[in-house]
């Protein structure tokens, strides 16, 4: 499967404090770079401006962590992590936008804050990418 998602790049880096619910393993910080530019065919509105974006996420440096790392890197290389449309947040049209793989986006919170502690994220997000056809 491939999906539409603008060109952009994928980084990460190893943090050695712990996220909450996995300790003594530090944890990655992924970096999700965007630029805006023009749609193309294959997004919803050909020709009109995109808002690009930056987003960051967050792994435990684990043996599982690592795995879901590489997995979401073959998403982002098959253009599946984001999309083009209406921003869920803000409303606003053409914006570059997670296309439905989950992402930790804040390493405490809970779910609620789409952080950690959340025991069941990793086996969920492995689900996620799955039905993309990542494994």
């Amino acid at each position: 499967m491939v999906g539409n998602q603008p060109d952009g790049t994928m980084t990460f880096s190893r943090n050695p404090s712990s996220l909450p619910g996995f300790p003594n393993c530090g944890h990655i910080f992924i970096t999700y770079h965007i630029p805006s530019g023009k749609q193309t065919k294959n997004h919803p509105k050909p020709g009109q401006h995109y808002g690009g974006a930056i987003r960051h996420a967050y792994l435990p440096d684990n043996k599982e962590g690592n795995e879901v790392l590489l997995l979401l890197k073959k998403a982002f290389d098959q253009k599946l992590i984001f999309t083009v449309g209406a921003s869920r947040t803000t409303g606003a049209d053409n914006m570059v936008t997670w296309n439905d793989i989950n992402h930790k986006t804040s390493p405490t919170g809970g779910p609620e804050c789409y952080g950690y502690p959340d025991g069941k994220y990793l086996s969920r997000v492995k689900e996620e990418l799955k039905a993309k056809g990542i494994q």
